[in-house]
């Protein structure tokens, strides 16, 4: 660390603690040039999530336009704010763990996943949307897929 003083590159530690609630650190710092003593703070830098777009462009990552879409799909389910909020913050928690990039394709598995979960019909809303589906094979191939995926909220899925 340059010594804001005397531009020296070499100090020495003097006191360290941490600060918002272990969110950082405090260094009150000495330089060893001039003996000058100053403060530091030392905080995880976190990447902004940003997602690629299937036609190359990145964006950043936006949970309210997951939020959207599902209430969209959901309208007459019973569905709330909530639901869709908490499944667009489990998505963003999930993407943010595996690192600073990701694409709109993982984005729509991921609420597909959530949604098979939560409601059914949903699901088959927004995966028509979703996966452009052109017509009724394309609703009947989808809704054998999610008859295979085992139901949590016990209802029977055919």
């Amino acid at each position: 660390m340059r010594c804001p003083i005397c531009s020296e590159l070499e100090d020495r530690v003097v006191d360290s603690r941490s600060v918002d609630d272990g969110a950082g650190i405090r260094r009150r710092r000495q330089c060893a040039g001039c003996g000058a003593r100053f403060t530091t703070f030392e905080r995880v830098e976190e990447a902004p999530l940003v997602v690629r777009k299937s036609d190359g462009t990145k964006q950043p990552f936006d949970r309210t336009k997951i939020e959207a879409g599902v209430l969209s799909a959901a309208k007459g389910r019973p569905v709330s704010l909530a639901d869709a909020t908490a499944l667009a913050v489990a998505i963003e928690e999930g993407l943010a763990g595996q690192g600073g990039e990701t694409s709109t394709a993982e984005v729509g598995r991921l609420v597909l996943e959530q949604l098979a979960e939560l409601d059914e019909v949903t699901y088959l809303r927004f995966a028509s949307v979703y996966k452009a589906f052109q017509g009724l094979g394309d609703f009947q191939a989808e809704l054998g897929r999610l008859s295979k995926v085992p139901s949590s909220n016990g209802a029977d899925p055919g």
